[in-house]
Formats: C-alpha cells, sequence, structure tokens
C-alpha cells in the first residue's frame, strides 16, 4: 500500500512537471529571452542603480530556481559587477536606494568597500533614502548611505539611526508553564544558542557576549560612516544619539547632503551621466555582463558556502531559494579545485552560523587535503563564520573576516524536549518501546534523559568541544588551554577575533583574493581566472534531480511550494532539516540573532 501510494505520488509529480511546470519555465525563458534582446544592457551614458531595499544574500545561489523566490542580489554580486562597472566606460554614475530598516553589518562592510573603490575610479555615487527606521542594524544602513558622494533623504522621512538594538525571545517560562522540558546541555557558558529554550532572561555571560560584539559593530560602522562624512566619531556619535530627526533637521546637522524624492535623485544622477543618460537596474547590467572570471594560465578557485551546515548533497536545493552547505557538496566543490591543474589556489567564502560537527569535519578534511596538495586556502568570512562556520575555516592558510563579521563560537550544545508531560495535560498520551542498550530511547520525547544517558551524553558533548578546540589549536598554532581560554561557546566580531588570532586580515573577497595570489606566487602582474564551485545545475539537471525517483515525490511536491515563495513551506522545510540536526546530538551551532 505504501508503495502504491508512492507510485502515484510519482505519477502525479510527472504529470505536474510536464503539464504545468515545464510550460512554466519555457515561458519564463521566452520571456527573459525576449526583454534581454529588446534592450541594450547599457547606453553611452548609464545610470546604474542598485536597490538594496529587497534585501541581499551573502553569495548568488547554485540553485537554478532561486529568481523564482527573491531577488537575487547577493553580496558576492554587488563586489563583482561594481568592480566591472568602475572600468565600464557606459557607466557614468552609481544610484543607491538604501532600505530603511538595518543591513547584516558585514554585508554592509563588505559594499561600502566596493562602493568607495567605485567612488575612486571617479565615478560619483548617488544615495537616496526614504527614511531610516530604529530596525535592526540601521546603523550599517546609514553607513552604506554616507559612503556616496551625496546623501540624499525624501522631505517626509524621519532620521531614526540613534543606536543599535536586539531583542531575544526566552521560551524557558512558557515551557515550564505548560510542561515543556528543554533537556539541554551546552559546551560553555556562552553557548547561547540553547538559553531561549532554557531561560526566562540574559545570562550573565550571555549578556556580557551580546553587549560586546553589539558595541564592536556599532563602533566599527560610527567610525566608518564619520570618515566618510570628514567627522570625528565623536562627534558624530554624539550627535546621533541626541536624535532622532526630520529630515530638514538632518539636513542642517549634515548627517545627509540633500532632501528631495526618489525622482529628483534619479533627474539628478542623469543630469551628471550626461545627455541622454539611462537608469539600468542592477540585475540587468550583471546579467549582461556576466561573471568577473578573467584570463590568463593560472587560475583562482572561488568556493562558495552559505547556510546552516549539514550532511549529504543538496539535490537540486527544491524551488525555494533558501541556503544550506551541503557537505558532499561542498568537500566536491573542493576536491574538484584541487583536481584542477589550472587552479593554483582556493578563497573559500564562508558565510554560516555553524551546524553539524560530522558535516563540518567533512568540509574540514576537504581543506586540509587542499593544502596538502600545495594549493592554499584562503578564507573570506561573511555575515556569519561561526560555530561550525569556524570549525571549516580553522584550518585554511589564511583568513579574512570583515570588521563586523560575527564568528568564533567554538561550542556545542545539544539535547531534546521533552512533551509527553505537555500533551498529557491535554489528554494526549504520549509512550515509547524500544529495544536494544540503554541509549536507544536517549531522545525519545517522553522522559528527561536517564542518568546513564546523560553521562553519555555528556561525554560526547565533552568530545566534540575537545576535536573543536583541537582544530583550532592546530590551524590557529595557538596552544589548547589559549583556545579553550577565548573559546566556551562565545561569538565575536571579525574585529576582536583579529585581536585574539583567530583571524589574520579584516577585509572581504577582494582582499582574500590578493592573499590568495601572494600565497600562490602568482605574480602581480600576471592576469589571473576565476573558477567558480560548486558548479550551478541547469534546470534540466535539476528537475531530473528533484523528480527522478518515486521516493522522493513527496519531497519535491513540498518543494513545489517554493515555486511561488511559500513562506510556509519554506519554514517548514527549514524547521525539518533543523530538527533531523537536533536529533542526531551535538550540534556546533551559534545564536544568529542579526538575521
Amino acid at each position: 500500500m505504501k508503495q502504491f501510494f508512492l507510485t502515484m505520488g510519482g505519477v502525479f509529480a510527472g504529470l505536474l512537471l510536464f503539464f504545468v511546470i515545464l510550460p512554466f519555465i519555457f515561458l519564463t525563458m521566452i520571456i527573459g529571452a525576449a526583454s534581454s534582446s529588446s534592450k541594450q544592457a547599457t547606453v553611452a551614458n548609464t545610470v546604474l542603480e542598485l536597490d538594496l531595499r529587497g534585501g541581499i544574500s551573502d553569495q548568488a545561489s547554485s540553485n537554478p530556481f532561486a529568481a523564482f523566490s527573491g531577488s537575487g542580489l547577493s553580496v558576492m554580486k554587488v563586489v563583482d559587477t561594481l568592480a566591472q562597472a568602475e572600468k565600464d566606460d557606459h557607466v557614468k554614475v552609481l544610484l543607491l536606494r538604501l532600505p530603511e530598516g538595518g543591513v547584516t553589518p558585514a554585508s554592509a562592510d563588505e559594499i561600502r568597500q566596493a562602493i568607495r573603490r567605485f567612488r575612486a575610479s571617479g565615478k560619483p555615487v548617488i544615495a537616496h533614502s526614504q527614511g531610516f527606521q530604529p530596525v535592526g542594524t540601521v546603523i550599517d544602513s546609514y553607513m552604506i548611505g554616507a559612503s556616496a558622494s551625496e546623501l540624499w533623504m525624501q522631505n517626509t522621512a524621519n532620521f531614526q539611526v540613534t543606536g543599535f538594538a536586539s531583542n531575544e525571545v526566552f521560551l524557558g517560562r512558557a515551557f515550564e508553564k505548560y510542561g515543556v522540558r528543554a533537556d539541554f546541555e551546552q559546551r560553555y557558558e556562552y553557548k547561547n544558542a540553547v538559553n531561549e529554550y532554557t531561560q526566562s532572561d540574559f545570562t550573565g555571560p550571555h549578556r556580557e557576549a551580546m553587549t560586546a560584539w553589539m558595541t564592536s559593530i556599532y563602533t566599527s560602522a560610527l567610525a566608518n560612516a564619520a570618515s566618510d562624512r570628514k567627522q570625528t566619531p565623536a562627534a558624530l556619535k554624539a550627535t546621533i544619539e541626541a536624535g532622532p530627526y526630520s529630515a530638514q533637521q538632518a539636513l542642517s546637522l549634515k548627517l545627509i547632503d540633500k532632501i528631495g524624492q526618489a525622482e529628483e535623485a534619479e533627474a539628478e544622477a542623469r543630469r551628471r551621466a550626461g545627455s541622454n543618460a539611462e537608469i539600468v537596474e542592477f540585475g540587468d547590467y550583471a546579467s549582461s555582463q556576466g561573471s568577473r572570471d578573467g584570463s590568463g594560465a593560472s587560475a583562482i578557485a572561488i568556493v562558495g558556502a552559505e547556510g546552516d551546515i549539514v550532511t549529504g548533497r543538496g539535490g537540486g536545493g527544491g524551488f525555494g531559494g533558501g541556503s544550506s552547505i551541503h557537505s558532499d557538496d561542498t568537500a566536491k566543490a573542493i576536491y574538484d579545485a584541487i583536481e584542477d591543474k589550472d587552479v593554483k589556489a582556493i578563497v573559500f567564502r564562508v558565510s554560516s552560523p555553524g551546524g553539524s560537527p560530522e558535516a563540518s569535519e567533512q568540509i574540514l578534511a576537504a581543506v586540509r587535503t587542499a593544502r596538502a596538495a600545495g594549493k592554499p586556502v584562503v578564507v573570506s568570512m561573511g555575515s556569519y563564520a561561526a560555530s561550525g562556520g569556524y570549525w571549516i575555516s580553522s584550518e585554511a592558510d589564511w583568513i579574512v573576516a570583515q570588521p563586523s563579521t560575527l564568528t568564533g563560537s567554538i561550542g556545542v550544545y545539544g539535547g531534546k524536549f521533552v512533551l509527553a508531560p505537555a500533551l498529557a495535560r491535554f489528554g494526549v498520551d504520549m509512550r515509547g518501546i524500544s529495544v536494544g542498550g540503554d541509549y536507544s530511547d536517549a531522545f525519545s520525547p517522553t522522559e528527561p534523559f536517564t542518568t546513564s544517558q546523560r553521562a553519555a551524553f555528556s561525554a560526547s558533548m565533552d568530545k566534540t568541544y575537545d576535536e573543536f578546540v583541537q582544530r583550532v589549536s592546530t590551524g590557529r598554532r595557538l596552544p589548547v588551554d589559549r583556545v579553550r581560554e577565548i573559546a566556551r561557546g562565545r561569538v565575536w566580531t571579525g574585529a576582536q577575533a583579529k585581536d585574539l588570532g583567530l583571524v589574520d586580515q579584516l577585509g572581504g573577497v577582494t582582499e582574500a583574493i590578493g592573499k590568495a595570489r601572494e600565497l600562490a606566487r602568482i605574480p602581480a602582474s600576471q592576469s589571473v581566472r576565476f573558477k567558480r564551485y560548486p558548479k550551478a545545475e541547469s534546470p534540466w539537471e535539476a528537475l531530473s534531480s528533484v523528480f527522478g525517483v518515486s521516493s522522493e515525490a513527496a519531497h519535491a511536491l513540498i518543494a513545489i511550494g517554493g515555486v511561488m515563495s511559500d513562506p510556509q513551506a519554506e519554514a517548514a522545510m527549514r524547521a525539518i532539516e533543523a530538527d533531523r540536526m537536533r536529533s542526531r546530538g551535538a550540534v556546533v551551532m551559534a545564536d544568529t540573532p542579526l538575521q
């Protein structure tokens, strides 16, 4: 009977594929081709418009269907495209549309650096804001705007950049009230990801660590904005913290340069670009240019990794735009780069809060192999490279991070939720049966750990923590005792991590590529190619992967919800993946309060 339903599910999925999805894809391709052929990407005087209001990921997705679920804008694409635009004689001006809320700090750092390189080519940048709202790290949105040649603001908008706040939800009291027991352990007191389940308020270490990294991010953003606005950090800090302000007040305090509607800023950008200037959207320009792959006999591999770290393969990733680092895929990407004789060094771009220690170790083993093969590995850290994200980075030849990257979190946690008492209050009885050894039902939600189970689980936690510490000690050439001292699960910013010896250099992917060239002994005068891994699947390969076996039909039908960017479907898939990781015991995962 089960096989019958699976077969029927496969038949249904096949019918859906051929009569709904394939025609949809063909139509999309035809429309896209007609659109691209009917309009030139650049004109003699082009204003390139970069709109950051729709959100931004760290890296472009390798999923061929990701375009259906979002804007497709990524930090790596912004850096790559602006590097091309600064050398393109057609592009005269960059027009920035700023978000009202915050931007992930490390992303803001890297975008600012790319904008400053664009300006250094002699081309102006006009930024327009419809207000700065106190949501997330709004100081970083302002920092991006401050890097422009001119910062405009709408007349009715408010300048509410007065600091940086973060809120946490604690479920400890609710769990206690409803009879849910969060039976977790952590290594050690700064491993705060578990606190949302076990506490009702910040613990001392939790508050200490968050205050420290928030202060580091805030101080860094203020210093950058002050430098770009030609003020001292102390003066800018005093001014913004005395706010909020109206647009007129912000102008009088020299926090912005002009007041005007978006259309007026566009008109000014066109005027500066020259006669018959046209505005070209960033995505259209990027598509017309392609990747900045360069030329030359020597190549540098750029391996991308964004999201939670899990074991296995991506399998096409469904139709949604969500990201995970699948250990088989990422390790294979590194091994492919090792086997390519043209590749002389690897830049490993990591943006991850962590995940499975087994998956992390598999990826780190590939990094070790690359180094043993004589191919230097330089890690470029994105928004996060914490916990498992640091594990996979720890033994690289060189680590580059943004000042505001969240990294470290060298620690581990794990456990389970005991749900039976809570369900019993509603007349639902949960019972379990097990065969085998005492540990066979250790992760049953019916009962807390027994004494022997807890001892065994605690020993496995200690083992994972010790292995993590040892890898950091080996990779960073630090004594084990020193690593234990600065670890304990604590999150650090890139700036703090550099002072501690966990990071070698502050910067972005541009600086990481420069270091990779140096380590590979590629002369600065010699051209270099970039090879990007993992290679994106074509839509046909992804469809084959998703629909190829009937046992995957149910998963495929769920994934189809991602075509329409169904947030409930995407949330369900993420929850399933997270639960799968937790059920394995230890997790090297950092809290991600900026997402």
